[in-house]
């Protein structure tokens, strides 16, 4: 990556989990990633959404910001596995009415933003 890019730019530009990891200089173990790198990117995903509307103006102190979030992603799976952590709906086990649990997501969940 080159650091002529603004976050914005950068951010479109990453593919991987490594990729943000090395983007955002978060020291990690390759073994922690390969498992769960679509849960990390994830959990990471959903920590920029809750915290989008309180970031300040300055693309630096962003940048700050978004590399405490990566790495609190990472960590979470560092401490924990997938299972317990329930990242994605097929995860999170909902009661039926008539009783037991089930892990149907419907397709509106699976592509909603």
């Amino acid at each position: 990556m080159e650091d002529t890019l603004t976050l914005a730019e950068a951010m479109e530009e990453l593919v991987s989990a490594e990729d943000f990891l090395d983007y955002f200089e978060v020291p990690y173990e390759p073994s922690v990633v390969h498992v769960n790198r679509l849960h990390i990117l994830q959990r990471f995903h959903d920590y920029l959404t809750k915290q989008a509307p309180n970031l300040p103006p300055e693309e630096e102190q962003q940048r700050g910001i978004y590399r405490l979030w990566l790495e609190r992603a990472y960590q979470d799976f560092v401490e924990s596995d997938s299972i317990t952590e329930k990242v994605f709906a097929v995860f999170q086990n909902q009661a039926k009415p008539e009783g037991g649990f089930s892990s149907f997501v419907s397709l509106d969940k699976v592509f909603r933003e």
